[in-house]
């Protein structure tokens, strides 16, 4: 049996841990499955932003009209080479990181499924390999729903999504949250005719006000059916048929292609971890960790998407550059302390996202003010003949401090850290508006929001 100093299972948010133990002198085996990078690179953040982007540029050419910009609403998307392009990127830096594990003195690359033998021993390929630590980081997969007449139909996931090379002219999705809302709004800004087939509501996990405002805007591009629920699935002579039922009542849906978003699941269900004593939460399969990060065998670590605490690369870099601080980075163990993680979500209208929501400080009794501006009502908003979006931040009473913020609107994804910083440093709703902001610019919508913040706590008042 080989022994490594180290083994990490998964090369995307583990390459936090598997590079720099490897450069400061560690002996490192990296084990993946699928193309190196993980699901950031090869199917998931980067190619989805290289898709979404110019369907962006694709609603801005439709929209222009109304800064009367003329005789521009005809174009052609050469939706093959935009995918060829995608694809070659990334993988040309997937490449590169195989590249340069394949040349590194310390590292040993095993390209394969591991599996536990008992705690700290894995198989690979029919080799057997331990190390004094191990770190899984196998991320999750999108969960295909058990829908009489899926299976065996050629129906796409994200996966598939974000390498099929051919524009359909229709679309069925089902799910409701981010990634049926980029790839729904990649996909039809660019010619497909789309339909969303949702069980609640869009966006779920977002503020309330900001999935309602996000929905209104969402459904001028898109056919979106809340309250649906499939019950089957038809696919022939190349034509997919969806019967759902709609709030009750019966119907169904017909399209060139079929998208499933309906959610994900840990892939830790791949490790044979019932050769183990590490312990898994239900539902989900997420490997559970103690405030270290550690599993319930010692030495094993588990990190990224399949512990299930946030599902994004900034999460899990913050998760690994965390676990080798205290191993051998010389800091002082301690249980990881999450600043406020931050998110966005590339659609149209664009999201982002930090801290609490409303409906959580109400369910957890806590005192707080809004403070919401609209786009409209600020000078680049009117520049931008904004008719939708605004910024909602939440204060809470007592202290001022900020506890969240939420922006729906063009370049959310960017105006959202302004909100971040003064959180990440425990500011105040002062210290939003004792700065100065260049005029005219989109942050002064922030700043606009901090100022209704401060008269609704002047007058006593939840909201103006």
């Amino acid at each position: 049996m080989k022994k490594f100093d180290v083994i990490a299972v998964g090369s995307g948010g583990a390459a936090k841990i598997s590079s720099p133990a490897a450069a400061v002198g560690l002996k490192v085996a990296v084990i993946e499955k699928d193309k190196l990078g993980g699901t950031c690179l090869n199917r998931g953040c980067i190619p989805s932003k290289m898709l979404i982007h110019p369907a962006d540029v694709a609603m801005h050419i439709k929209e222009a009209h109304r800064f009367d910009i003329l005789n521009n609403s005809a174009f052609r998307v050469n939706f093959a080479n935009l995918i060829a392009r995608i694809c070659a990127t990334v993988d040309a830096d997937s490449a590169k990181i195989e590249h340069s594990y394949n040349n590194h003195p310390n590292i040993t690359l095993y390209v394969g499924e591991a599996k536990f033998v008992q705690d700290k021993v894995m198989e690979i390929n029919g080799e057997t390999i331990t190390a004094d630590k191990i770190f899984l980081a196998v991320g999750t997969r999108p969960q295909i729903p058990d829908i009489p007449g899926l299976a065996g139909t050629p129906f796409m996931t994200s996966t598939e999504a974000l390498r099929n090379t051919h524009l359909p002219k229709s679309m069925i999705i089902l799910g409701g949250g981010y990634i049926a809302c980029e790839l729904g709004h990649a996909y039809g800004a660019l010619g497909t005719q789309t339909h969303v087939l949702a069980r609640s509501r869009l966006l779920r996990a977002e503020d309330e006000e900001v999935a309602a405002e996000f929905t209104r805007v969402f459904e001028q591009h898109h056919d979106v059916r809340l309250g649906s629920v499939p019950s089957r699935v038809e696919y022939r002579d190349g034509t997919f048929t969806v019967h759902f039922t709609q709030n009750g009542t019966l119907c169904q849906l017909s399209a060139e292609a079929l998208l499933v978003a309906a959610g994900i699941t840990s892939n830790a269900d791949t490790l044979a971890l019932q050769n183990t004593a590490i312990e898994r939460l239900e539902p989900g399969h997420f490997i559970k960790t103690d405030p270290y990060l550690q599993t319930s065998v010692e030495g094993v670590y588990a990190l990224g998407d399949c512990i299930g605490n946030y599902f994004f690369r900034h999460s899990v870099n913050f998760e690994g550059e965390y676990l080798f601080d205290y191993l051998w980075g010389g800091k002082a163990r301690h249980p990881i302390g999450y600043p406020p993680i931050p998110h966005a979500v590339f659609t149209h209208p664009q999201i982002a996202g930090v801290g609490r929501t409303e409906a959580q400080l109400k369910a957890d009794g806590i005192d707080y003010v809004v403070g919401l501006n609209w786009y409209k009502n600020s000078a680049m908003g009117m520049a931008l003949l904004s008719d939708h979006g605004f910024c909602k931040i939440l204060i809470d009473r007592a202290t001022k401090r900020i506890l969240g913020g939420h922006i729906v609107g063009p370049e959310a994804s960017d105006m959202i850290h302004l909100i971040i910083a003064f959180m990440n440093k425990h500011g105040t709703l002062d210290d939003l508006l004792n700065m100065v902001y260049i005029h005219p610019a989109l942050p002064e919508i922030v700043r606009n929001a901090a100022r209704k913040a401060k008269t609704a706590l002047d007058k006593n008042l939840v909201r103006i």
